[in-house]
């Protein structure tokens, strides 16, 4: 795979997300191990998989549609509510399927 092949859900990581993939990579998958090596809990370091995950299948799921993709990557990061993120994707999907 050439550095033009890259796929779009590795771009939308940020460089700490990579760190943490990577971090993952070399403790063989072991949360525990990783929990370890950033010197947190085991419930906090799943919590952040888990929103890794989530950002992961958007930028998979969402590519037609960025503005959505961006709003539930703001829910996923707490920067907006998850109420607020549910209606601004509803007024947008309204909104196309005027058009």
């Amino acid at each position: 795979m050439g550095k033009g092949n890259i796929p779009s859900w590795i771009l939308s990581l940020d460089s700490e997300d990579i760190e943490f993939v990577r971090k993952f990579i070399i403790n063989s998958g072991s949360l525990k191990d990783l929990a370890k090596a950033y010197n947190v809990s085991y419930p906090t370091v799943r919590i952040r998989l888990d929103r890794l995950i989530q950002k992961i299948e958007l930028a998979q799921n969402d590519e037609s549609k960025p503005l959505v993709s961006l709003i539930k990557k703001l829910a996923i990061e707490e920067r907006i509510t998850l109420e607020d993120a549910r209606l601004l994707i509803d007024k947008y999907n309204a909104e196309r399927k005027g058009k």
